[in-house]
């Protein structure tokens, strides 16, 4: 169930004010940097993920806050009028006895220096690319090649690494996620579970692992269970279409949706153009096709890794991919999938779905073909991501 619109309010306020926070006391020279972006100078922060679970601890934290600005009001009343000055700090400060304070154990989480951190990468190819080279040296030993923390080392150490293919790692902080890899992880007794990697990636090499671990995770959910655990933007790639001046995948978001088609040279398979959205082919060598004939699809992704990326997100291997597309919404989320040789396409091709098992009906109740449904049910169900406690 959707939360309600005054705890997703409550929540962005919540993150503005320590963003706040941040950005002045590093301004007043109060705290420094971290890995290139303002350190958080506390060890604990408000635990948004846990306000997001318990609505009750949400609505204690609204009235305290309430309480607060009532009181706040109060003492300006009273400095401004000294006849009713006693009344009104009196009502203050019985607003604030009587606020249903909550317990700082349940409110406060922990915190890192980068937990505010923010990823530079854009969720780019080249970055996802790059990451996976980075996983496979590093991290595939122990946590699997298909990130279920299944590797071969895995059994060998004192505790199973976690999945990354689960909604749970999706949706923390990208900051926390970065501490995590970057200074390594310890159990409770303090015993090192995981090595720390921040001298030996370096900061850009780490936001790259994180890339990469979004589109396995998503790759390994969609061969397995047929669906990606979290939601998940289109790559960013340069898109080339025709003889116009390269443009990125960015210049589309919030107007049009994208179609992603792997195609891998045969004429027979070049798709048409469709004015629902904009077909984007994918190479295996980041190159347009020559002598594309009138309206079949012009646009080509100038990335060389572009094809192995949505591969894996896919969740297909490389040489499979030929004929598989994806669909991406107004928004930049990828929402469903096609295989090749599926014939038309089908409700159960949309694997990020928001429950809801509406089939969408064209004007006068007659129903719509298989891929105008999927694309009005795309419109209709917006994705509604939630990462650190926060919508996105």
């Amino acid at each position: 169930m959707p939360a309600p619109a005054w705890l997703d309010t409550l929540l962005a306020c919540l993150q503005y004010a320590q963003l706040a926070l941040l950005r002045t006391g590093r301004a007043l020279g109060l705290t420094g940097d971290s890995h290139g972006q303002p350190a958080w100078p506390w060890a604990r922060r408000i635990a948004g993920e846990t306000l997001r679970i318990d609505p009750g601890l949400a609505r204690q934290l609204a009235w305290s806050l309430a309480a607060v600005a009532f009181a706040l009001l109060a003492l300006a009343i009273a400095l401004a009028w000294r006849r009713a000055r006693l009344p009104w700090l009196g009502a203050g400060a019985l607003a604030l006895l009587l606020a249903p304070w909550p317990a700082p154990a349940l409110l406060l989480g922990p915190a890192a220096p980068t937990s505010f951190h923010a990823s530079p990468t854009r969720f780019a190819a080249a970055s996802i690319a790059r990451g996976e080279r980075i996983y496979t040296q590093h991290c595939a030993a122990c946590h699997g090649d298909d990130g279920r923390g299944e590797g071969p080392l895995a059994a060998s150490l004192p505790r199973w690494p976690p999945t990354l293919a689960g909604p749970l790692l999706g949706r923390r902080a990208d900051g926390d996620l970065f501490w995590h890899i970057a200074a390594g992880m310890h159990d409770p007794d303090g015993r090192p579970t995981m090595p720390a990697f921040g001298n030996t990636l370096g900061d850009a090499g780490i936001w790259a692992v994180i890339d990469y671990m979004n589109a396995l995770a998503a790759g390994t959910g969609a061969a397995l269970r047929g669906a990606w655990p979290t939601p998940l933007r289109l790559p960013e790639v340069t898109v080339r279409c025709g003889r116009t001046a390269p443009r990125t995948l960015a210049d589309w978001r919030g107007a049009q949706r994208v179609r992603v088609v792997a195609f891998d040279g045969r004429p027979d398979a070049l798709p048409m153009e469709d004015p629902r959205f904009l077909t984007l082919l994918i190479t295996p060598d980041g190159r347009a096709p020559a002598d594309v004939p009138q309206f079949r699809a012009g646009c080509v992704a100038a990335s060389p890794d572009a094809w192995r990326v949505i591969a894996h997100i896919a969740g297909v291997a490389p040489a499979a991919l030929p004929g598989t597309e994806l669909l991406a919404d107004t928004q930049g989320w990828l929402r469903a999938r096609g295989m090749p040789g599926r014939g038309a396409w089908r409700a159960s091709d949309l694997l990020c779905a928001s429950g809801q098992p509406e089939t969408p009906r064209q004007a006068g109740g007659a129903t719509a073909d298989a891929l105008t449904a999927l694309l009005l049910r795309m419109d209709a169900e917006p994705v509604r991501f939630i990462k650190g406690g926060l919508v996105h």
